[in-house]
């Protein structure tokens, strides 16, 4: 809707001089036209792209939000702020507008076309920073490091030359370190890591055959308690959630709480686990102790997850016990 009549003409004046491309004089005619009505977001939209053509930027930031608060519907407010914010270098805030702009409108064509554009400016970065670190690593005589931050690199990028020109001179010298570790491994962290090797490639009954297998060697010389033993037993129990097996989850789960009994991943496992073979309560027991512990020992990740299972488990131990009644 159009705004005050006095308004109107300000931002008809204001036009004029955009077209000419006076855009300081356009600038002040929209501001007296905000003056007058700032509920019109058409004037702050207009405000926001003169000052993108005098790259005034955090003016422009500012004109561009004043927009959004006069109509959080206008989309055109959130493709000016996401421009303002990419021009000062802000992408984390510019990504934010944007997605805010498509909650609005999920088909808006310019807000779509930056926010890919700008993703891939991401990806660009991103992989540039890890083949300056890769190179960094390499300087440092850090084979092992250098590989891992190249391989990194490659699932945001594959086939990028870089990366494989990198590589060309990385792999071989990390293979060969690769084989001269493997060889002064004992048999049962030879298993280990050839269950491992198994778990990155899916197959994870053939994982469960190598962690059992270690475990077992483990066992025989007194190792039970080790971490070596505790890596196979966490390990194998990823396998076992990974083919529904419950109970091999549990007690593989148990093995490392026994000697580990604060360790957020054997209590976030088990009570999926416990979940999954309908034992509520000792699901519901796993989950409150991951929820007492500190919030940077937790990680986000696990602390939302366990909230959502503690609302969904107390429902259900609350439906058993009226069910009981």
């Amino acid at each position: 809707m159009p705004g005050h009549p006095r308004a109107e003409a300000f931002k008809a004046e204001g036009n004029k001089y955009f077209k000419g491309g006076d855009y300081k004089a356009a600038i002040a005619k929209y501001k007296e036209a905000t003056a007058i009505d700032p509920n019109v977001p058409a004037y702050w939209s207009n405000m926001a792209a003169c000052y993108e053509k005098i790259s005034g930027y955090d003016e422009m930031d500012e004109a561009a939000r004043s927009c959004i608060k006069a109509d959080k519907n206008f989309v055109k407010g959130y493709f000016r702020l996401a421009t303002a914010l990419k021009a000062k270098n802000d992408l984390e805030g510019c990504i934010k507008a944007l997605e805010s702009g498509l909650a609005v409108d999920s088909a808006n064509a310019d807000l779509k076309r930056m926010k890919k554009d700008l993703t891939e400016l991401q990806r660009g970065e991103t992989v540039a920073a890890y083949i300056r670190k890769c190179e960094e690593q390499m300087s440092n005589a850090d084979i092992a490091g250098a590989y891992k931050t190249l391989e990194l690199a490659s699932r945001l990028d594959a086939g990028n030359p870089d990366i494989e020109r990198m590589m060309g001179r990385v792999k071989p010298k990390y293979e060969r370190m690769e084989a001269q570790r493997r060889s002064n491994l004992s048999q049962d962290e030879v298993h280990k890591e050839r269950g491992d090797d198994a778990f990155k490639n899916a197959q994870f009954e053939v994982a469960i055959e190598h962690y059992s297998k270690c475990l077992d060697l483990l066992s025989r010389s007194g190792k039970s308690l080790s971490e070596l033993a505790m890596k196979a037993h966490s390990n194998r129990a990823a396998c076992y959630k990974q083919i529904s097996n419950f109970d091999g989850v549990i007690e593989d789960c148990t093995a490392v709480l026994e000697v580990d009994p604060d360790n957020v991943k054997a209590l976030v496992r088990r009570a999926q686990a416990f979940e999954g073979v309908e034992r509520y309560r000792f699901a519901l027991q796993d989950v409150k102790m991951v929820l007492a512990m500190p919030y940077a020992k937790v990680g986000k990740s696990n602390m939302d997850m366990c909230n959502m299972m503690q609302h969904r488990l107390n429902r259900t131990v609350q439906q058993l016990k009226a069910g009981n009644c």
